[in-house]
Parts: C-alpha cells; structure tokens; sequence
C-alpha cells in the first residue's frame, strides 16, 4: 500500500496527548451540551421573542444542521487535515452561539440555531477523528470512553445548567456561556495539536453533499413532524417520504461513479462496519427512552422538579462513566473488544425491563437504580463499536467512517424519540379519558403535557392523581417498546468481527492496510498483544 501524509504518525508523548485531548473533550462538550441545554429556557424563550408555533424548532434546527453537515465534515478533515477543519468549526459554533445570544425574533434564533448546529456537526465527528489520528487503536477504547462519559455529563447537566442560567441571569447565557469555554478549547487545539497535513488537494463532491444532506433532511423532518405537526397519511408525510428515498436514491447513484465520495459506498461491504452502525442507531435509539421519558415520568408521576428530576438521572451518567472507563483499560490492555458490547445490551435490556414495570407508587431511588443498570450497560457499548469502525478503515479514511458511524448513531436518535413521542402520545389519549373525570378532559392536552410537565401541578388534585397514572401507563408503554429494540442490538453485535486492534511503530506506518489486518485475524484466532510505543505504554 502506498503511503501518504495520514498514513504516517510521529508518536507523541503522554503529556502532549493529554494535553491536546483537553481541548477536544471541551470542543465535544459545548457540542453534546447544546443539544440538551435549551430545554429548560424555551419556555422563558417564548414569552421573551413570542413564536410559541415554532418553538420546537428551536432544538430540530440545531439537530438537523448537525445531524446532515457531519458526513461532509468528515470527507473534508479527510482531504485537507483535520486540526485547520475542526478549528473552523469551532469558529462557526461560536459565531453561531454569539448569534443566538443577541437573537431578536424566535424565526432569527431558529436561524442562528442551525448556523451553530453546522459548526457543531464537525465538531462532534472530527473530535473523535482526531483521537484517532493521535493514538493508536490499542489506546483508544480509553480516550473514546471518556469522550462517550462527555456526552452522558452533557445529557444530564444541560437541562440543569440551563434552568439555573433561567432562573438567575438570562436565557441569553445559555449561548454566551459558549464563548470563554470555546476560546480555550480553540488556543489549547492550536497551540498542542500537531497532525501531518495533507499535501494533495482532491475535490470535495458537492453534489454528493447536497443529495445527501437534502436526503438526510427529508428522512429527519418525517421523524419530526410525523404523528405531530402532519399526519403519518397526510400529504406533506407522504411527499417527504418520496423525496428522501428519490434523493437517497439519487444520491448512491452519484457516489459509484464520485472519484472522492463523501460517503464512500464501500464502507457498507465491510460487515464490521454494517454491523457496528446498526448497533450504534439500536444504542443510542434505546437511550432516548431513558433520557427524555425518565424526567418526564419524575417530574409528573413522583413530584420531582425539573432541577430533581436532572439530579435523579445521575445513576445514569454515573453507570456510563463507570464502564467507559473500565472497558476502555481493559480493551487497551488486551485488545479485545467484543465481549463489551455484547454485555452492553444485555444490561440495557434488563434495565429497560426493570424501567417498564415503574408505576405511581416506585420510590425515586428505584427509578434510579433502574437507570444505573442501563447506564452500566449503554457505557459499554458506542464507544467499543466506534473503536472497531476506526480499526477497520485505513487511517485516510478515519473522518469519513467516523461521520458515518456518527451519523447513525444520530439517526437513531432521531428516530427514537419520534417513536417513542408517538407512542406515548398514543396511549397519554387512552388513558386519560379512563383515569380523569370526564367533564375535565378537554383542559387536557397529551402535546402541552409531553412539552411542559410543570403544567400538571396547576390543576386540582383528582386531575393530578389521573394524569399522573395515566403518564405512568404511556411511560411503561414507551419501555416496553424500547425492550426489543436493546434486544435487537445484542443479536446484532453477535455478528461483530473482532479483529487485532493495532498499535503503531514509532515513525512508522501503520502496521497494516484493512486487508492485511484482517486476513491475519483469520489466520489467527486469538490475536496476540502487540508492542506498544513507550509513550502509549505511560499512558
């Protein structure tokens, strides 16, 4: 195999690595913690700028723009090197943020909102490149960990940030406070993170870029507006529905012939890279049962405010930080990965099992016990199956699988709280007509109650009592669907191929091109350790 610029890495001590890692985690933690940190205010949002229509896209543009613009970010770090792309990024979220701040009208912040989603996007898919790019395979379950106990932090301390942020400053600082912590990440990432830069200038496939976001935007805004703005039969639904699988069609057409794909079909004739996504969209679609229906279920059913119920979902953050970090040691001192991920959705599935039987009368420290199990297990599970995509591309193609394996993990957000929102909608409007007095129905509405559980507690204490099991029903409901789902993804990560994780010669090459690699490990059942650089060796 020729060998080119990304396919050659100086090694670097533990203390610049560190160092330079410092940075990324704060980079992927201004973009993990704006997904989650608007919640809160955007009741605050709306009586400030009006626009109470529109005020879900608030949140859906960010996701949107970050969901879509990741693939392209990834073929672009590829291309022209990834620390100058990933500074530009940051540049772009911190404009955005800075916009957000000053926004004037709602239809303005949307605007500013998806602007920031963009910087965001990159922000999250190169981040996870560059680990790769500054340690060896061996050593990355333990950095890739961290970065996973990252977004866990941001899930829960985003809705409590931002209501403090509400409740003694300004919405306003939800966004300004990005400014400082972005400032830093960009002069601690300039000055400590040196990777080779790419001499070759290649094209960048536009078109394929705009089929695939336009295809991407399509498929998302189904998710978004289907059973809630439109419905699943009607028009609009339909349309989106044709239009994304024509331009996801379209799309795969352009990129056979691409002489530089943006997402380079090849990578779905690698199993461990198909088997690795699927996992990653089941994971991350089973998490969003626990995230967004936990707090729901505590602040309706057991009283908790929406400041308690953030704390009460720390036995989830604290389950995933536990086994990112255990499993990522273990994996770089064996170089065995499989086991995690398997175990992963083993725990997910029981706790999601244990979370369906909660009713009015589960004590919130069983609640939180449930959730601690499936943290213990969704810990061990993302981080491990992103680790075997970046194992098994060559080194020049590292951003462009992790786009791809973060764009699944993306979609199965996505879908997730657009099936699990659909069906708790679905059984809220069975069981309130049979648990609140029937002359009260009509103050009740399944949407306003899903958006804005502090509303519940306006209302007499009969109607409490009712919507209160009523939302426990629709919340076991939700767990209930979610079950397979985890399930799904253990038959799934069965199938995983796990190959050497390779470690890197100091000033050399990688050890091996993705065939080499892996006709080895077909040589070779147990694959043995491989000698690591002293610097990776303190680590």
């Amino acid at each position: 195999m020729s060998t080119t610029n990304h396919d050659i890495t100086a090694p670097l001590g533990r203390r610049q690595i560190l160092t330079a890692f410092s940075g990324l985690l704060l980079a992927m933690l201004l973009a993990s913690l704006d997904q989650t940190i608007v919640a809160t205010a955007l009741p605050t949002v709306v009586g400030d700028l009006g626009g109470l229509n529109h005020l879900a896209w608030v949140v859906t543009a960010y996701l949107l723009a970050a969901t879509a613009s990741a693939p392209l970010w990834g073929k672009i770090g590829d291309l022209y090197g990834r620390k100058a792309i990933f500074l530009a990024t940051i540049v772009i979220f911190l404009v955005g943020s800075a916009l957000c701040g000053i926004a004037w009208t709602l239809g303005a912040l949307v605007a500013f909102r998806a602007f920031q989603g963009l910087g965001a996007g990159g922000m999250m898919v190169l981040a996870m490149a560059i680990v790769a790019d500054l340690v060896s395979p061996r050593e990355r379950g333990r950095y890739q960990g961290y970065i996973q106990a990252v977004f866990a932090l941001a899930s829960v301390a985003g809705p409590l940030l931002g209501g403090l942020f509400v409740d003694h400053l300004s919405w306003r600082w939800i966004f300004y406070i990005n400014l400082p912590i972005g400032i830093v990440a960009l002069l601690v990432i300039g000055t400590t993170l040196h990777l080779p830069v790419q001499s070759a200038r290649r094209s960048i496939d536009y078109l394929g870029a705009v089929l695939l976001v336009a295809a991407i935007v399509s498929l998302l805004l189904i998710t978004v507006w289907g059973g809630q703005q439109y419905a699943w039969g009607s028009p609009e639904i339909i349309g989106l529905a044709g239009g994304g699988l024509i331009l996801l069609g379209a799309f795969v057409a352009h990129e056979r012939r691409a002489p530089e794909p943006v997402l380079p079909l090849r990578l779905f004739h690698d199993p461990v890279f198909d088997v690795a996504s699927a996992g990653l969209f089941a994971a991350t679609c089973s998490l969003f049962a626990a995230t967004v229906f936990m707090p729901l279920f505590l602040q309706t059913v057991t009283g908790a405010s929406a400041t308690n119920s953030g704390l009460l979902l720390l036995p989830l953050m604290l389950g995933i930080l536990v086994t990112t970090t255990v499993s990522g040691r273990v994996i770089s001192r064996t170089g065995r990965y499989k086991l995690f991920p398997v175990l992963g959705f083993v725990l997910m599935t029981i706790g999601l099992i244990a979370l369906s039987t909660i009713d009015a009368r589960t004590s919130r420290l069983v609640a939180s016990l449930h959730l601690l199990v499936f943290g213990l297990g969704f810990g061990m599970v993302t981080q491990v199956l992103v680790l075997a995509i970046q194992n098994g591309v060559e080194r020049r193609e590292l951003g462009t699988a992790t786009a791809a394996a973060n764009l699944f993990r993306s979609l199965g957000g996505a879908v997730g709280v657009a099936i699990f929102g659909g069906v708790f909608a679905d059984r809220l409007r069975y069981w309130l007509p049979r648990s609140v007095p029937s002359h009260l129905l009509g103050h009740l509405n399944p949407t306003v109650l899903q958006a804005s559980p502090g509303t519940i507690h306006t209302l007499p204490p009969a109607v409490q009592a009712g919507v209160a099991r009523s939302v426990a029903h629709a919340v076991d409901t939700v767990f209930l669907v979610a079950i397979p789902i985890a399930a799904l993804g253990f038959l799934v990560v069965l199938f995983l191929k796990e190959f050497p994780l390779r470690a890197w010669e100091q000033g050399a090459a990688s050890q091996a091109a993705t065939g080499e690699a892996k006709a080895n490990a077909a040589r070779e059942p147990r694959p043995q350790a491989t000698s690591l650089p002293q610097s990776m060796q303190q680590s």
